[in-house]
């Protein structure tokens, strides 16, 4: 089983609707799902330790969604990058040894170092920033060309 654990919820309709198509997708491989939890809000978080508060409030809503034997993949943008072909062996050897792999995005301040030591892995997407709503598709995106990769389809050129 795949999760992605997301801070704040979907408001966006395209992007709901590709969301849902990876979903489908994903379908035929493997049992997938995406859980939203919601977020704080951050407009006044001026200060460090306003951040910080709001961080560990999120990371709690977060850690409650994990399992003890969960593999959980942290969004980070201190984390190690990987070409597409590299994250679908990584994917491949993850699925043949783990029961379930949880897929994390923090909230738009950042992990806090709760989830940060809970991490099993820590996966810089991109140098290039991307809201959190795309992300989520863009994460469901490379599960699904990875489960291509594994499976010699055509969809990775």
């Amino acid at each position: 089983m795949i999760k992605i654990i997301a801070i704040g919820k979907n408001k966006d309709k395209a992007l709901k609707l590709q969301e849902a198509e990876y979903l489908k997708r994903l379908s035929a491989f493997c049992k997938c799902e995406v859980i939203e939890v919601k977020d704080e809000s951050n407009e006044h978080a001026e200060r460090e330790k306003e951040m910080q508060i709001i961080k560990d409030k999120e990371a709690s809503r977060v850690l409650e969604k994990i399992k003890v034997n969960d593999f959980v993949v942290l969004l980070d943008l201190h984390g190690e990058m990987f070409t597409s072909e590299i994250f679908a062996q990584k994917l491949d050897s993850l699925m043949s040894t783990q029961s379930n792999i949880v897929f994390v995005i923090a909230g738009s301040l950042g992990p806090s170092t709760s989830l940060v030591q809970r991490a099993n892995l820590r996966w810089k997407l991109s140098d290039l920033t991307f809201t959190h709503l795309m992300t989520r598709v863009l994460i469901l995106e490379q599960i699904y060309r990875a489960f291509m990769i594994n499976n010699n389809r055509n969809y990775h050129k």
